[in-house]
């Protein structure tokens, strides 16, 4: 009976301690997925050879299933960004609803002098410096879209002004959020 009761005694801690161990891998395979899955799209997203001042990506995470959208000028930076995230440990399904931007010479003009009007304003040279800059400009038929984070409301009506005072513009849309951190 000694014998029957240490058996079973030694059976408990263990089975204890792989329920423990199968629970304490799910919270950290969770916590990963959360915010580890996320940066590393993000990572990839932004890596990318083509991916600029004139394009703009977006996605959301649902499980294991990525969604990507957003604007690009190149047809290969919408499936160069596909196959990246789809090549992230834990990504299954990969949704690529990215659109690309037609070709066009007035929209290729347009964004010289769009980048020309808006980064060369004093206060908003920062937002262009680095590979990947803080503003987007996105050109589709003569319509602007302003993308990305600034620091502060007097940055995103500043890069809206300059933009709409550029000539072919048809009209701007201004999606500049103001970062949390700064808010002023």
């Amino acid at each position: 009976m000694a014998t029957r009761r240490v058996i079973k005694l030694g059976i408990t801690p263990v089975m204890a301690l792989m329920v423990f161990e199968f629970g304490l891998r799910a919270v950290r395979a969770q916590s990963i997925d959360s915010y580890g899955l996320s940066e590393q799209v993000r990572k990839q997203l932004v890596t990318l050879p083509y991916y600029g001042v004139f394009d703009n990506l977006e996605y959301k995470i649902d499980g294991s299933t990525v969604t990507l959208s957003g604007q690009v000028v190149r047809p290969s930076t919408r499936s160069d960004a596909g196959a990246r995230v789809k090549r992230i440990p834990g990504v299954e399904r990969v949704i690529n609803n990215i659109t690309v931007l037609p070709l066009s010479s007035m929209d290729s003009g347009l964004r010289r002098r769009l980048y020309r009007a808006v980064f060369s304003f004093g206060g908003l040279s920062r937002y262009s410096m680095g590979t990947n800059p803080s503003i987007h400009l996105i050109v589709d038929n003569g319509h602007v879209t302003l993308e990305g984070v600034v620091d502060n409301k007097t940055d995103s009506d500043m890069a809206y002004l300059r933009a709409n005072g550029v000539p072919g513009v048809f009209s701007v849309t201004n999606h500049l959020r103001v970062s949390n951190s700064r808010q002023r």
